[in-house]
């Protein structure tokens, strides 16, 4: 048996050996060999366009806590114009995202980065609805949305590509379904300031979004389907309450409308599974 063993080893080595040699030039490895440098150079970019929108996604909300300071302050110009600085930096970063997607399917990667966009969207609209009651389209976002590329090789010395990033309508529509809850947090620091025209106004405008989105239905994205029950939630609330301050605002002081606001919406809490 022993001798048997030491006479196969040799031979199953040099098999061994003869089918590196074959595998090594076989079109079948060589096309492999391809498809594991296409993906591995796809799996690269999806990682860095989690990252670029994991950085919007965290100036974006810097810029919605800052936003909220509006109500707080008698000069709001510093707060927007500081507003319009950090946005003009997320910008920048999506136009980092512009650049991984140039020349490649947007909705092969769009998970990577939708998380940012959103919040983004968000952001921008809950600045544009502070300055001006009302609410920003997609058209506007998007012509913020235009950067100057860097060169490509075969165009040196040559003017710059210019690069665009298209949020896409589902990204839109979820960013504004994010943006009544911030609405219902700037309701209730307004009336703790003593601001009981803001809950009012906001509640129109609310009332107009879940109009526009039961136009929708059930035929846009799921995404969509689920934000609109968090619609419905904040535009409970802010309903609720302003019931309370119409009803009952002529005798309470101003500096106790806030306690007033918070209880409404605390006591729809348990609720909120109900549509």
């Amino acid at each position: 048996m022993d001798r048997r063993e030491g006479e196969e080893c040799p031979r199953r080595n040099a098999d061994a050996a003869q089918d590196r040699d074959v595998n090594s030039s076989s079109p079948v490895i060589a096309a492999f060999k391809v498809f594991q440098q296409e993906l591995d150079t796809k799996h690269d970019k999806h990682e860095r366009l989690v990252k670029i929108s994991r950085d919007v996604t965290i100036e974006s909300k810097r810029t919605i806590f800052l936003l909220h300071r509006v109500t707080s302050v008698s000069n709001t110009d510093d707060i927007l114009k500081e507003a319009d600085v950090k946005l003009d930096a997320v910008r920048q970063k999506i136009g980092q995202i512009a650049e991984e997607l140039r020349g490649e399917d947007i909705f092969q990667f769009h998970r990577a980065f939708t998380p940012g966009i959103q919040e983004y969207v968000e952001a921008v609209t809950f600045l544009y609805y502070i300055r001006h009651r009302s609410l920003i389209s997609l058209e506007e976002i998007n012509a913020m949305l235009v950067f100057m590329g860097g060169e490509q090789e075969e165009l040196k010395g040559s003017v710059e590509a210019v690069l665009t990033f298209q949020v896409t309508p589902a990204d839109y529509l979820l960013g504004v379904a994010d943006l009544t809850g911030e609405l219902m947090r700037l309701c209730i620091s307004s009336v703790g300031n003593g601001d009981i025209d803001t809950p009012f106004q906001v509640s129109q405008f609310l009332q107009q979004i879940h109009d526009g989105f039961s136009y929708i239905g059930n035929t846009g994205p799921y995404e969509v389907s689920k934000k609109l029950h968090t619609l419905r939630q904040s535009l409970g609330k802010v309903e609720d309450a302003c019931y309370a301050l119409r009803v009952r605002g002529s005798e309470i002081p101003k500096h106790m409308l806030a306690d007033v606001f918070s209880s409404r919406t605390t006591h729809l809490e348990p609720e909120e599974g109900v549509v």
